[in-house]
């Protein structure tokens, strides 16, 4: 059974363990880069939930939601302010092909759902414009180009309010 599990002193050293292939590592942070952003997040008074994916006990990947702007996020897009986002996922080279993906999303849109930081109308995600398995995933959920861009990624929302 795939499931979220927030990532704390126990687990973030098997979840620094987890890569993604060569070819794919220019799509997203490493995970240590990840749990540091999250950090630095929170304690610049804004909001970070860093979990594992997992399948039953086996950490199969990695998942980051962010909430809102922080005090250092100077080039934050408009979409950001009051927004939940889906900040990283990536799911480990040995794990790829089997859902675990699509089921890590699925997962972070109800915990979005339960609105942690508020109520927010949007939910949105960046991705690099060649990354065709990322936007394939993000349209499956709902989510539509914005015609936005954050730094060099392009940005899709999904509406919440629609979801409900």
């Amino acid at each position: 059974m795939i499931r979220l599990e927030k990532v704390n002193a126990k687990n973030v050293w098997d979840l620094l363990k987890l890569t993604v292939s060569d070819e794919q590592k220019s799509f997203v942070a490493r995970n240590d880069i990840s749990i540091i952003e999250a950090y630095t997040t929170i304690t610049a008074n804004g909001h970070a939930f860093p979990f594992g994916i997992y399948d039953d006990e086996k950490p199969v990947g990695f998942l980051m939601i962010g909430f809102g702007v922080d005090d250092y996020w100077d080039d934050a897009p408009d979409i950001a302010w009051g927004n939940y986002f889906l900040w990283r996922l990536m799911i480990d080279k040995d794990y790829q092909g089997r859902g675990y993906g699509k089921e890590a999303v699925k997962l972070a849109l109800e915990y979005i759902k339960t609105f942690p930081c508020g109520p927010a109308e949007l939910c949105w995600t960046s991705y690099e414009p060649e990354n065709d398995t990322a936007r394939r995933l993000y349209h499956s959920f709902g989510f539509r180009e914005t015609g936005g861009m954050d730094g060099e990624e392009l940005i899709m929302a999904l509406s919440l309010e629609e979801t409900q």
